[in-house]
């Protein structure tokens, strides 16, 4: 046995560290991404619903049934704008969040597109199967495979990142998604890209997150590398109309801000313990 058993830890290890360490969806399903987002503006809607109490969902969303060419999809429709809950909210910072994940190769937010629901205009987002959300994982204690460990926590140190660039100050539990591989997909975005001082001078996760430290641990070399080309035209071209000018600008801001923070951990950590 004591042969078999280092074997079986190199294999663990093999399939651990093989698997995606940015991207939470896999190239085969990304590949897929337009597809979809075609279906999304296109199928017709032939259920609705608001199966979700204001307690759990503050902007009231839908969930709509969809049919296109024998394919039949839920997914999630709203239309927040304005203050709600106490919070600014705005339906095309879902559009935005989903544009600017994509092209910074994240792919951790599904498919999201605008369609008209009641002749309103709202953003529309593919619902993803999922063995369970962060909070239920919490609430019932569920235990993660331990080689699942190593690129959960990179997971989260790119959401982390990705919620510095976009001033996402409302991720809560209910807002991961866990796949049955656990991998990690980000929803609900309607909370994002402030423009204020507060968002714009400090990152949301770093030393001084109120929860403890939330750093951005470990990135992959390609992320930092798009974040660094990162230019209003860029920005401006991924996102369309669904950000501001003063919006775009202030991305770039704290995207300086991460940059700076990292230059500093770098020269702590050592460049090879950060970037991979």
């Amino acid at each position: 046995m004591r042969y078999k058993t280092p074997l079986f830890l190199f294999f663990v290890l093999l399939i651990a560290f093989s698997l995606p360490a940015s991207a939470q969806f896999t190239s085969e399903e990304t590949a897929e991404f337009e597809k979809w987002e075609r279906f999304l503006e296109e199928a017709e809607i032939i259920e609705e619903d608001q199966p979700w109490g204001e307690k759990e969902a503050v902007t009231k969303p839908w969930l709509l049934t969809l049919e296109k060419d024998g394919i039949t999809k839920q997914a999630v429709w709203k239309n927040a704008q304005g203050r709600m809950g106490g919070f600014i909210e705005n339906w095309k910072w879902e559009i935005a969040a989903y544009q600017l994940s994509k092209a910074l190769g994240l792919d951790m937010v599904p498919p999201t597109v605008e369609k008209r629901l009641h002749a309103n205009r709202g953003s529309c987002q593919l619902f993803i199967d999922h063995m369970m959300t962060l909070k239920q994982r919490v609430e019932d204690d569920v235990k993660m495979p331990s080689y699942k460990v190593f690129n959960w926590n990179r997971a989260l140190y790119l959401q982390r990142a990705f919620d510095n660039l976009i001033a996402n100050e409302d991720r809560h539990q209910n807002q991961y998604l866990i796949l049955e591989d656990w991998r990690m997909v980000l929803i609900d975005h309607s909370r994002s890209f402030r423009i204020s001082k507060k968002f714009t001078t400090k990152l949301i996760y770093n030393e001084k997150y109120r929860e403890g430290k939330r750093l951005m641990r470990e990135l992959p070399r390609t992320f930092v590398e798009k974040l660094k080309t990162l230019d209003f035209a860029s920005v401006k071209e991924a996102v369309g109309e669904y950000l501001t000018d003063k919006e775009i600008e202030a991305v770039l801001l704290r995207r300086d801000l991460i940059l700076d923070w990292l230059k500093i951990f770098i020269e702590k950590q050592g460049e090879d313990k950060v970037l991979y």
